[in-house]
């Protein structure tokens, strides 16, 4: 009877201390409550060009092996589709929202409101005008200007004036128009023979390229040189420029900034001249940064992307590795 009533307790025993193992570790599990997983709320501008679709693309790819998880919005290129959006990701409390701006200009009060509810932002591609920087964490993407700079040089060290150039410009108000176009005068002010005889937005788009140029060819006589301030409107000019029965990129050199390999491939062949490369593969960084940032870790203000740039044969022996 002893042993049997020795055995019960012993039983007991062990079975109160294994409930209590269990509440420990279920105590545990909540302290440590939330889990450790990043929650990124992410606004595209759109899918505007083969530039904006291999960014996003890059930003997907680099979210699912850092294991973060990505909630994603297509602005379809309009400025208050991203405001709602980044409104959106504020109601879900997410951990960070990063974002490409479609233009430079009327995001103070929704990163005020973003500010206001500790999450931190961080700007990709394109930066923000606002007097404010402690509204955003970092930037992270291209310097414009640099690029418009490089695209400038180019032709001022090939060629002999005078020189006709129409520009095609990106979405007005965005940070890449407004830059690329600040950096190209700012190189052909050295040759007073280079003249920019026309500007105007095609948007971006391939067929606002195309639009464009047919526009152009038929208002303004001898044109030169087109700098697209990106391939697909370059893409876009080429087309129309065959259409007029002219050459592209003998009868009129065709200057772009993007390096995507539609662009490339034209390059390759002739059709474009020389391509300033604009690197949209920033899935990588944009994820270290954001785990830096909730960290606490302090980051640069400015990150700006490497780049390069590509005559007709460095085309040629780039395209068989090239990733976009």
């Amino acid at each position: 009877m002893l042993k049997k009533i020795t055995t019960t307790a012993t039983a007991l025993l062990l079975a109160t201390l294994t409930a209590c193992g269990s509440a420990d570790s279920g105590a545990s599990g909540d302290a440590g409550g939330k889990t450790d997983k990043i929650t990124m709320g992410f606004a595209q501008v759109g899918a505007e060009s083969g530039w904006r679709t291999a960014n996003t693309t890059s930003v997907q790819r680099s979210a699912a092996t850092a294991g973060v998880e990505l909630k994603f919005s297509d602005a379809q290129q309009k400025q208050e589709n991203q405001i709602k959006a980044i409104r959106s990701y504020i109601q879900q409390k997410v951990d960070v929202i990063a974002f490409s701006p479609v233009v430079e200009t009327g995001w103070d009060a929704v990163l005020l409101e973003a500010k206001r509810a500790k999450i931190p932002v961080i700007l990709t591609d394109r930066a923000v005008d606002s007097k404010d920087d402690s509204l955003y964490e970092t930037f992270l993407g291209s310097d414009f200007v640099l690029e418009g700079e490089k695209a400038g040089k180019w032709l001022t060290e090939n060629s002999q004036g005078p020189v006709n150039v129409v520009e095609l410009q990106g979405t007005t108000g965005a940070a890449p128009a407004i830059d690329r176009k600040k950096g190209f005068e700012k190189a052909v002010a050295a040759r007073q023979d280079i003249k920019i005889v026309a500007t105007q937005s095609g948007d971006f788009t391939r067929a606002g390229g195309k639009q464009v140029m047919e526009a152009l060819l038929r208002s303004t006589a001898d044109v030169d040189v087109v700098y697209a301030h990106n391939d697909d409107m370059g893409l876009g000019a080429i087309e129309a420029i065959k259409a007029a029965g002219k050459t592209p990129g003998k009868d009129i050199k065709i200057i772009t900034v993007d390096a995507v390999k539609a662009g490339m491939e034209a390059l390759a062949v002739g059709e474009i001249n020389y391509i300033v490369e604009c690197n949209p593969l920033l899935g990588d960084q944009l994820m270290d940064l954001a785990k830096k940032v909730i960290a606490g870790e302090e980051v640069p203000k400015r990150v700006v992307t490497e780049e390069t740039t590509f005559t007709p044969e460095q085309a040629k022996a780039a395209l068989p590795t090239r990733q976009y």
